[in-house]
């Protein structure tokens, strides 16, 4: 199954809608990844804007 990235909050999925914001708008068209295990403590996430744990892309087309 191809991994999609949400256009919306960049989360990595296979699914056809986010698992973390809802959105259907995803995308088969991206770049680089980051995993976030705890929002909470991590830098990358807070710069990032992310507070659920998860994969996430870095940049999303």
């Amino acid at each position: 199954m191809v991994v999609k990235a949400c256009k919306v909050c960049s989360y990595l999925t296979e699914d056809k809608k986010c698992p973390a914001c809802g959105s259907d708008d995803l995308s088969s068209r991206w770049k680089g990844e980051v995993m976030i295990v705890d929002p909470e403590k991590s830098e990358t996430a807070k710069k990032l804007g992310i507070t659920k744990p998860g994969r996430y892309a870095l940049a999303v087309d």
